[in-house]
C-alpha cells in the first residue's frame, strides 16, 4: 500500500484549521506549515499529537509549499488549503488512485461557496492540482496563482473539494486578502508589462467583469455572483495601477 503525506499551509486560520486537519487525518502523515500566526491557530494544531507542526516565514504561496514538500516522509502529497474540505468519496478516490496510479499528478475540482451561497455558475470550472508525487512535481516560482509543474502526465479525479473562501473571516478579511493578492500579481507582471495604458486600466477590468458575470454566468448566482464579478474587475484594475506605480518606483507591502 502506498503511503501519503497531507500538507496544510496556514496563517491565522483559527476558524478553519481544526476542520482542515480533520479532513486530512486519512493520510499517513499530516504536516501543518504555519507562517507565525498571531491568533489561536498554533494552539489548535498542537491539540492533534499526530500532526507535525512546522513554522516558516512566508514569502509567497509557491515558495512556502516548495519549502515544505521536501520535508514530507512520503512521495505522494495531498495538499489542502485551510479553507478547503475533503469528503468520503474524495478520500476513497485518493487512496485508490495512489495504489494504482496512471499519472504523476491529479487535478481536483472544487465546489465553491461565497457569502453562504454555493456558486453554481461562476467558478464552476475551478480545479487545482492537489495530489501529486513530490519526486516529479514542484510549484512554479510565482507570487500568486502558481500551478504545479510536472515531469509526467496529469489526470483528474472525479470527486471534488469543498472550498469556502469567505465563511468565518468576513468581508474585511476578504478585502485584505485581495490587497495582498493584487500586490503579488503585480510583482509577477511588472517586468512583462512595459507600459500601463488605458487598455490595462479600462478594457482589462471591464472584460474581467464581463467574463465572470456573463460568460461564466455569474448573473445567475445572485448577489454573490455580482459581488465576485465586481471584485474580480476591481482586482484587475488595482493590480495594473500597482504595476504603473511600481514602474515609478513606489513600493508596496507584501
Amino acid at each position: 500500500m502506498e503511503k501519503i503525506t497531507a500538507i496544510i499551509p496556514c496563517f491565522n486560520e483559527e476558524f478553519n484549521i481544526a476542520q482542515a486537519i480533520e479532513s486530512c487525518l486519512f493520510a499517513d502523515e499530516v504536516i501543518v506549515v504555519d507562517s507565525f500566526s498571531t491568533d489561536r491557530t498554533v494552539e489548535i494544531v498542537k491539540k492533534y499529537p499526530q500532526v507535525k507542526l512546522l513554522e516558516h516565514e512566508y514569502e509567497h504561496s509557491a515558495a512556502q509549499k516548495n519549502w515544505t514538500i521536501p520535508q514530507a516522509s512520503h512521495d505522494w502529497i495531498f495538499l489542502l488549503d485551510a479553507d478547503e474540505r475533503t469528503n468520503d468519496s474524495l478520500i476513497k478516490e485518493i487512496k485508490d488512485t495512489i495504489n494504482e496510479p496512471k499519472h504523476v499528478a491529479y487535478w481536483i475540482g472544487r465546489d465553491n461557496y461565497f457569502m453562504d451561497h454555493k456558486l453554481k455558475h461562476v467558478w464552476s470550472g475551478d480545479a487545482v492540482i492537489r495530489l501529486f508525487r513530490k519526486s516529479k512535481c514542484k510549484y512554479q516560482d510565482k507570487h500568486v496563482h502558481a500551478e504545479i509543474e510536472t515531469d509526467g502526465s496529469v489526470g483528474k479525479l472525479r470527486a471534488r473539494l469543498k472550498h469556502d473562501t469567505y465563511s468565518g473571516k468576513g468581508l474585511t478579511a476578504h478585502l485584505k486578502k485581495g490587497e495582498r493578492y493584487t500586490t503579488w500579481a503585480a510583482l509577477d507582471r511588472v517586468d512583462k508589462i512595459k507600459k500601463v495604458t488605458s487598455y490595462h486600466l479600462i478594457i482589462k477590468p471591464m472584460f474581467a467583469f464581463f467574463k465572470r458575470y456573463i460568460m461564466e454566468r455569474g448573473i445567475f448566482d445572485g448577489k454573490a455572483g455580482l459581488i465576485i464579478s465586481s471584485m474580480g474587475a476591481w482586482n484587475v484594475f488595482i493590480r495594473n495601477v500597482k504595476i504603473w506605480r511600481m514602474h515609478n518606483g513606489e513600493k508596496f507591502e507584501r
